[in-house]
């Protein structure tokens, strides 16, 4: 397949790249610091760019690209410019990172998502906006839990929010382990237009 990564210089960005070059797909790299990104690979195109300039995405995103989006920040407004820009770009599908706890995933997440809610500030709006833009479109949005180093879960599954266990704060999913979910529902779609739940075990 053609993949199209976003923000492919963060860490979770990395793994989804470094997965799918070795699950034998092409891959576009879009990255604010392609420096970071490093692979010998003939199957991967780096591309320098940014989720503000919706002309630039739209040069690399076309109705043939399935994008897989890591795209996370410290600032309100990005992640809905970027899920914007993407969605506008009109690829073939998206698939989205975002948050446990948040959106359409807070009432099952339980007493976890009001902690969340108090850290993310007025990022949370950010966050669901982005999440439904994308799920308006027809893409699938993660909600991860907290995001860890470490190798992939050979335990791993994904399931839909009628499964979601409630939020536990302590425990942690690797970026592994969610970059490899992420790449399932994009070579056999499971949860297209909703929300899926990358879990370790």
């Amino acid at each position: 397949m053609n993949l199209t990564v976003l923000a492919a210089s963060g860490q979770t960005g990395i793994a989804l790249t470094r997965q799918a070059l070795r699950r034998g797909h092409t891959v576009t790299a879009i990255a604010r610091d392609p420096g970071r990104i490093v692979s010998d690979s003939p199957n991967l195109r780096i591309v320098a760019g940014d989720v503000n300039d919706a002309a630039g995405i739209a040069a690399v995103v076309d109705g043939d690209s399935v994008v897989l989006s890591a795209l996370g920040t410290d600032r309100a407004g990005i992640l809905l410019t970027g899920a914007r820009a993407v969605v506008a770009a009109g690829p073939r599908r998206v698939i989205w990172l975002g948050a446990y706890g948040t959106g359409q995933s807070a009432e099952v997440a339980g007493e976890g998502a009001g902690v969340l809610a108090k850290v993310l500030g007025d990022r949370l709006a950010d966050k669901v906006e982005a999440d439904n833009t994308v799920l308006a479109a027809g893409g699938t949005v993660f909600h991860a839990g907290m995001l860890a180093d470490g190798p992939e879960s050979p335990r791993r599954r994904t399931v839909g929010l009628e499964s979601a266990p409630p939020f536990d704060l302590a425990a942690k999913v690797s970026r592994e382990t969610v970059a490899a979910a992420m790449l399932d529902e994009a070579e056999t779609p499971g949860f297209p237009g909703a929300v899926a739940l990358p879990l370790a075990e």
